[in-house]
């Protein structure tokens, strides 16, 4: 933008370059009116005065920007377009919500989906809803369900931060106890997480209140609720027998159907024994300058190695750590005229754990296979792992069994399916992974520089036999797999095998350029093998082969929904059938200003369903002859497996040689009669 000056005249110009002419005339080009350009003197243009000389670039500006993005989004849509885009799948059941729903929970066949003033029971295959428990004042915010073999826990934590703890078995549902609701409003404490063990024997909860944190655990008494319910009653309505439709197209379950399968009721008259309250848990003190006026008095502390580790009983004095502390802070501190404070303790993560030759418990203590005996839990910005034993009463001091120190604060902790594996990450990257039920340490690995570990997903351990992913029909020892996504949206898949140490692999790269196309969250599908769903910040859905690793197919929503907050979808994948569900929202309801109005849908995909996924489902199971018989197979199987089946070829070696001797020496023999025989002759 420019303002032309007044009319001076005009002139020709010639085009191109100006050369010096060669000393011969007759080498001189010819001219042409072509290469001449008129030239108006009055076109020249003065210099804008402030701020139009700004506004003038901020323009221009803004054209460059926009043009870049033109031609970024045209080179993206012609790669794509040479790309071979992956299958998608449409959902098979629409399930719509008259309430929005807020979390979702599987366990065997049903799905329990809180929302609005509770919670409802659908049935997994046919999305109708069985019982709806809607008898709060607020929202449900987190629901957490167990599988107990029979019998379920549902532990629903509403807007107010009161967990309530339900018990599901058969055709009823019983409210066991409101674990922190209190009559004082002003002393009410708030639910931030739950954990139930292995098999429902130990419940744990972390609280806040007041400006403190803690863990509550719980014994529970499975083994009297199951005696407790088993008394004849009145039956309202017999349950029906469920049984898994055929797939089916896209149909839309509308709210009059929701009514038409009412097989759950709710049994508030019958009382169920109270979970035992056996330990409070709360966060390590801060490390302080000692109390103890000689070291025997801190080995008089430490009683029968309980704590040792922590780092509580030392013989370091005020006056050192001030020493230490100030020299950390002239080497590394900024602005010294800012004072640090430390983040307050507000989560923590904790998992049971069994019996173990890792977990060091007293002699008189004995736990049966299979029940949790110890609880682990890091809180953050702690470089250690506490044990605490369950096998106490609420009169035992709360002190650590034991502990087990890392070189950096731990991060994130993951505890496998079958509690078998734990990994530990730190904050600089590193991961250990410990083989509990062996009792010894699978290796450490350190993810590649700069990444820092989001969440950690483990996978059921499978082997690919000839080209096709199957999970050894007897689970392997030492043998896991675990796929780790970074905060930089990086997907690596991690291996360890043994003692021969962990390996690490890039699964996805971090994007670049395209910052839609980053991992927002990951999880695997257990019931096929190596299989792992991806959810990206672009709200598309893929699911990838580990093993490969290569995009199987893609998921998608009808074109009305879409997800509301891509890069946190809802949703939650079954354990023991090859399916997940997904929330999804229309556009024009989210932008409605009362959200607890908004209708909502859940959308069952059942990956059996699907042409490209149903052979995966089949026949996924490969046998122990097979890996037997396979030399590639030969690392992984058992120790007492590979002894055997070395002896058993020593074996038959030795049995040909004889054989072969055998023969030898019956040749022989048969050489020297001949030759007997032709000498008499």
């Amino acid at each position: 933008m420019s303002t032309p000056r007044g009319s001076q005249g005009s002139s020709f110009m010639r085009k191109g370059v100006l050369e010096v002419p060669s000393p011969t005339e007759k080498d001189w080009p010819k001219d042409d009116e072509d290469d001449y350009v008129f030239f108006d003197l009055g076109e020249e243009v003065d210099p804008l005065p402030q701020p139009y000389r700004m506004i003038n670039k901020m323009v221009n500006l803004l054209f460059d920007k926009c043009w870049e993005v033109i031609q970024e989004r045209e080179a993206r849509r012609k790669v794509e377009f040479s790309q071979t885009q992956p299958t998608t799948y449409a959902p098979l059941i629409e399930s719509k919500l008259n309430k929005m729903p807020n979390c979702m929970a599987i366990s065997q066949d049903y799905v329990f989906i809180g929302g609005a003033k509770g919670f409802s029971i659908y049935n997994l295959y046919s999305a109708k809803r069985v019982y709806g428990w809607e008898k709060l004042k607020v929202d449900v915010t987190s629901i957490w369900a167990t599988d107990l073999g029979s019998e379920i826990l549902i532990v629903p934590v509403d807007e107010m931060g009161i967990a309530r703890l339900f018990y599901f078995y058969k055709d009823g549902l019983f409210l066991i106890k409101a674990i922190n609701e209190v009559d004082d409003a002003s002393k009410q404490t708030t639910c931030v997480k739950v954990a139930i063990s292995q098999g429902g024997g130990f419940a744990a909860f972390l609280l806040q209140g007041a400006g403190d944190t803690w863990l509550d655990v719980y014994k529970l008494p499975k083994e009297s609720w199951l005696k407790e319910v088993e008394h004849p009653q009145p039956a309202l309505n017999p349950k029906k027998k469920v049984r898994q439709p055929q797939p089916n197209p896209l149909e839309p379950v509308t709210s009059e159907d929701l009514e038409t399968d009412m097989m759950v009721c709710f049994r508030g008259d019958i009382k169920l024994s109270l979970p035992v309250h056996i330990m409070k848990i709360k966060p390590p003190k801060p490390v302080t300058g000692t109390t103890f006026k000689s070291p025997l008095e801190i080995f008089a502390k430490v009683e029968d190695y309980y704590g040792l580790g922590s780092g509580q009983n030392h013989f370091i004095k005020d006056s050192q750590w001030e020493q230490q502390a100030a020299i950390f802070h002239a080497s590394y501190r900024k602005d010294p005229d800012t004072a640090w404070e430390e983040e307050p303790l507000s989560m923590a993560t904790f998992h049971f754990l069994l019996p173990s030759s890792m977990i060091a418990m007293p002699a008189e203590v004995k736990s049966p296979s299979g029940v949790a005996c110890v609880l682990g839990i890091h809180w953050p910005g702690n470089h250690n792992f506490y044990l605490y034993s369950l096998h106490r009463t609420p009169k035992d001091k709360v002190d650590p069994e034991s502990v087990w120190p890392c070189a950096a604060p731990i991060t994130i902790s993951q505890l496998s399916c079958t509690s078998t594996y734990l990994a530990l990450a730190c904050e600089d990257g590193v991961l250990t992974l410990l083989d509990l039920a062996e009792g010894f340490p699978l290796g450490v690995i350190a993810l590649p520089k700069g990444c820092s570990c989001q969440s950690i997903h483990f996978l059921k351990y499978f082997l690919v036999h000839k080209g096709k992913n199957m999970y050894p029909e007897n689970p392997l020892k030492s043998q896991m797999k675990c796929v780790v996504l970074c905060t930089d949206s990086s997907l690596y898949l991690v291996t360890a095998r043994g003692t021969q140490g962990p390996s690490i692999s890039v699964l996805a790269e971090r994007p670049i350029k395209h910052l839609d196309e980053a991992i927002c969250a990951v999880a695997p599908v257990q019931a096929l093998p190596g299989m792992l769903l991806i959810f990206y910040g672009n709200g598309s859905l893929q699911l990838m082969d580990v093993a490969k690793p290569q995009i199987i197919c893609a998921f998608a929503l009808p074109r009305t929904y879409h997800l509301v907050v891509p890069w946190k979808p809802l949703f939650v994948v079954s354990v023991q059938h090859p399916c997940f569900l997904l929330r999804g929202d229309l556009p024009d309801e989210t932008e409605s200003s009362n959200t607890k109005d908004i209708q909502s849908s859940v959308f069952y995909f059942n990956l059996e369903a699907y042409p490209l996924l149903e052979n995966l489902s089949k026949n996924h199971t490969i046998l122990e002859a097979d890996m037997t018989e396979n030399a590639a197979f030969a690392q992984v199987l058992p120790l007492e497996k590979r002894c055997e089946r070395f002896l058993q070829k020593r074996f038959q070696k030795l049995e040909k040689a004889a054989k072969e001797q055998e023969h030898c020496a019956r040749i022989r023999r048969y050489s020297l009669l001949l030759q007997r025989e032709n000498f008499r002759k």
